[in-house]
């Protein structure tokens, strides 16, 4: 530990959960300073923030690339974002500089999987249309099939990448009656058998599946996964859902199959760009449900996701054990 008089600089780009604050100040270590907003930091305040840092303290709106490792210098010992993602950091050279990195998983995935739950009920049984019918003075009599949509009961789920959040996913599900639980990745996951989910090739996935959750991390070979050929192999009455990196899915595909009837309906809690325009295609269909990335929005959740983000900063800058350290 360093004396105090040789206190460490941290920046930390957003205000964040006051949990994380509190570990900060009470471990007496490190001088902060904050981009003090909601708002995400400008990129010339990152840069100028982050000059002669010990610690950086991120959120997954900040790209931390090659010229925010160079504007903070050769002091920069440790990365912390308080997310479970990271695409928006530059791991390469993080690593070729011998900067540790710490981050969130495990605390968001009940959060995340409850919403991802939700969001799929809300789109398979059209909530929101619902909703704004009462408002608008469009319900009137009862109607055989006014507003039907598609339940779990006996159905096939499929869901892309079967980790942590995927799991906790199928395992809320199944309750609802599934019949059956399909998953595709790069490997078999020993943890499936609790859900009787079966290991299959995406295109098996993909045209037998009621219901598609999309979990999966962005990686080259996940971007733009979700695009045409894919949408074309969907059943017209399947439900299709992302709650994992709006990079995933290719829109305008989704735009052309959710229009076309050549899928029933869309829910994404991501999207590409965040916040999606206001005018953008997809807001105008009602078969598309779109959230602001709320994936992991519990008091709890955040409050948590804040506290883990404070200790990995803490153990990157005391060259001590990370709580939550990503090997790359």
């Amino acid at each position: 530990m360093q004396a105090v008089g040789k206190l460490m600089k941290v920046f930390i780009t957003r205000r964040v959960p006051p949990e994380g604050m509190k570990i900060l100040s009470a471990a007496g270590a490190c001088e902060v300073s904050q981009w003090d907003s909601d708002e995400p930091v400008p990129r010339t305040e990152l840069l100028k923030g982050v000059q002669g840092a010990h610690g950086l303290l991120c959120l997954l709106s900040d790209k931390i690339d090659a010229e925010v490792l160079d504007a903070a210098g050769p002091n920069l010992k440790v990365i912390s974002t308080m997310s479970v993602g990271f695409d928006h950091m530059a791991l390469d050279e993080i690593k070729k500089r011998g900067i540790r990195v710490g981050y969130t998983p495990d605390v968001l995935t009940d959060a995340t999987a409850e919403l991802t739950v939700a969001l799929l009920l809300a789109t398979a049984r059209r909530l929101p249309e619902g909703v704004e019918e009462v408002k608008n003075g469009g319900w009137s009599s009862w109607t055989p099939l006014w507003l039907c949509g598609y339940g779990l009961s006996g159905s096939t789920v499929g869901v892309i990448g079967l980790g942590r959040i995927g799991m906790a996913i199928a395992q809320r599900l199944m309750p609802f009656g599934v019949k059956r639980l399909l998953y595709s990745g790069r490997t078999a996951k020993a943890h499936a058998a609790e859900v009787n989910g079966e290991f299959v090739p995406l295109d098996t996935l993909v045209s037998e599946s009621d219901f598609i959750v999309v979990s999966c991390s962005l990686t080259p070979e996940t971007q733009g996964l979700c695009d045409k050929a894919f949408f074309s192999k969907m059943k017209n009455t399947a439900v299709f859902v992302n709650s994992s990196r709006g990079a995933v899915v290719n829109q305008e595909d989704l735009y052309q199959a959710l229009t076309s009837g050549q899928i029933a309906a869309a829910g994404l809690d991501v999207t590409t760009p965040e916040p999606l325009p206001t005018d953008h295609p997809l807001l105008t269909l009602k078969n598309c449900v779109v959230l602001p990335h709320i994936g992991s929005a519990t008091y709890s959740t955040r409050g948590i996701m804040s506290a883990l983000a404070a200790r990995n900063l803490l153990g990157g800058l005391q060259g001590t054990d990370m709580p939550s350290e990503l090997t790359f």
